[in-house]
């Protein structure tokens, strides 16, 4: 499978993750956060960066109870809990935010 943002086209699995993590950048996510029905403000490119960083440093995407302890920890309390990140990402904060991210999914995310 394959998405196509500015006419370049982008490998993706059959759940629409991209395969090359390489291969993001910010048109790559808006084209994949229009897909999912999330119009990209500055708290989710927080969430995003933050996710892109934890991943480069640990090369795994963390699961939900994960990322709200670590994002708790770098960005505080009212934004290190459930209910602010599924505000933002609806159809579940890691995995949601993790494809935007151009990430893998997250271990244990069905």
């Amino acid at each position: 499978m394959a998405i196509e943002v500015n006419g370049k086209s982008y490998e993706t699995d059959e759940e629409g993750y991209l395969v090359n993590l390489g291969d993001w950048n910010e048109d790559v996510a808006g084209f994949l956060a229009q897909q999912e029905g999330v119009n990209l403000t500055e708290n989710h490119w927080e969430v995003i960066n933050f996710l892109r960083d934890y991943y480069n440093e640990f090369q795994i995407a963390p699961a939900v109870r994960v990322l709200t302890k670590a994002i708790g920890k770098k960005l505080g309390a009212d934004k290190g809990n459930s209910q602010y990140l599924y505000e933002l990402f609806p159809y579940g904060p890691a995995k949601q935010a993790c494809k935007i991210a151009g990430l893998p999914k997250p271990t244990g995310c069905v």
